[in-house]
């Protein structure tokens, strides 16, 4: 048979609607400066599907250091693999303004971070290691554990008791291959806007020898007094052996790093093989990465407004009766019943008639019967978006209970 006819009949749960789907609810287009107010098929929409927390992303600081790096080096420089061609001070100066934020001796930066999680848990454990994570862990966790030639264990999400019994049979396991425990959770975890238990999986180590992976994308910049992520905001900075971040949300940015203890960062330097063949960070990249830190670190400010308008817009869709679910971070799902039919008509209304623009989940990422309206607030959004907001969604629930989303074949809008 031809390889390829396996996906020419069988596009996946949601290639198959694509020629429904294409341009307006997969791959949609948000065009313009990037604020709380883009261009979508010509018609201005209040953006909420933008992990730009803080308001970096076009911010003019940001805007003129990126231009000015890149007019002084160009796209190109540093040519090679960091360990072939492509280390630079600047890299290193970098990582070690990122270390001293997060709190740890050391940092490695990364070209990416999909790629970097899936790296870091390729490098870390060997084939008698055994691995422990979170059921609703990010698809690059997932995947990395996935390519893991050894043992894995998986524990319901935040289950501390059940965490437990995992880490029972897995300590039993490793001791029996000559093998170590990785434990995997996220800081912030993006579907659901709750935190991982990080105080309580730390406490698990005065029970059990393991090390403490979290992927704190969504924590970073966001989460702890000073922004340093979700391991700041629960104390126990010391107790998360690797502190996996992003530049993709609170940074605005492109890039990863992972911080942790000197002697592993060196090891990771040297065995992941994502960075050890792949080329180096651009020089305007880390340069406007570095600015970007900065800002973090020097402009409270800008994490305040994301948060008055977080609380803003939680407690206002509360108020209205709007199920939030277990959020305790910016990350806001708004959960309601229905399936892709009633999301599909949801989505088209709050869009062409209502100017909300904001991300819809719904089978198979999460059951059948369930609907996730995500919102991502940030720092350039106002209260009166928030207001406007709200009203939509009052609008939206009560088209929905009437039936109006229902008996509707779903709209091509491609």
């Amino acid at each position: 048979m031809d390889i390829f006819e396996k996906f020419r009949s069988n596009r996946g749960d949601i290639g198959q609607h694509m020629e429904r789907a294409h341009g307006y609810f997969a791959f949609p287009k948000l065009e313009g400066e990037i604020n709380a107010r883009m261009m979508f098929r010509g018609k201005e929409v209040l953006t909420w599907s933008l992990n730009n927390y803080i308001g970096l992303g076009n911010h003019p600081e940001i805007r003129k250091v990126d231009a000015e790096a890149s007019a002084d080096w160009g796209l190109a420089y540093p040519m090679g693999a960091r360990m072939m061609s492509g280390q630079t001070s600047k890299h290193e100066e970098f990582e070690r303004q990122l270390a001293e934020y997060v709190g740890k001796p050391d940092a490695f930066l990364l070209n990416f971070g999909y790629q970097g999680m899936v790296s870091i848990i390729d490098a870390v454990c060997g084939r008698n290691d055994v691995i422990v994570y979170d059921s609703e862990s990010h698809a690059c966790i997932l995947d990395g554990v996935r390519l893991h030639m050894g043992k894995r264990y998986v524990f319901p999400h935040n289950n501390i008791e059940n965490l437990k019994k995992q880490l029972e049979r897995a300590t039993k396991l490793a001791e029996k291959q000559g093998g170590g425990i990785l434990v995997i959770t996220e800081g912030v975890f993006g579907m659901s806007g709750d935190l991982g238990k990080l105080d309580e999986i730390v406490a698990l180590k005065k029970e059990f020898n393991f090390r403490l992976l979290v992927d704190d994308a969504h924590g970073f910049g966001v989460m702890g007094p000073t922004g340093a992520g979700a391991p700041e905001h629960f104390g126990v900075q010391d107790g998360v052996d690797l502190h996996f971040c992003t530049f993709a949300k609170a940074m605005a940015g492109i890039g990863a790093f992972i911080a942790c203890e000197t002697d592993v960062c060196n090891f990771l330097r040297y065995n992941m093989r994502s960075q050890t063949f792949a080329k180096s960070l651009p020089m305007p990249i880390v340069i406007g990465s570095m600015k970007r830190l900065e800002m973090l670190k020097t402009m409270p400010e800008l994490r305040e407004q994301l948060w008055t308008i977080v609380n803003a817009l939680q407690s206002g869709l509360k108020e209205a009766g709007f199920d939030l679910g277990r959020t305790n971070s910016p990350v806001t799902p708004v959960y309601i019943k229905g399936g892709v039919e009633e999301a599909t008509n949801i989505v088209v209304d709050m869009r062409e008639n209502h100017g909300i623009f904001c991300s819809v989940v719904v089978y198979p990422v999460i059951p059948k019967g369930e609907i996730i309206l995500r919102l991502i607030p940030t720092a350039m959004h106002t209260l009166d978006d928030v207001k406007i907001t709200i009203e939509a969604f009052k609008a939206v629930r009560e088209k929905l209970e009437a039936g109006a989303y229902s008996g509707k074949e779903i709209p091509d809008m491609a």
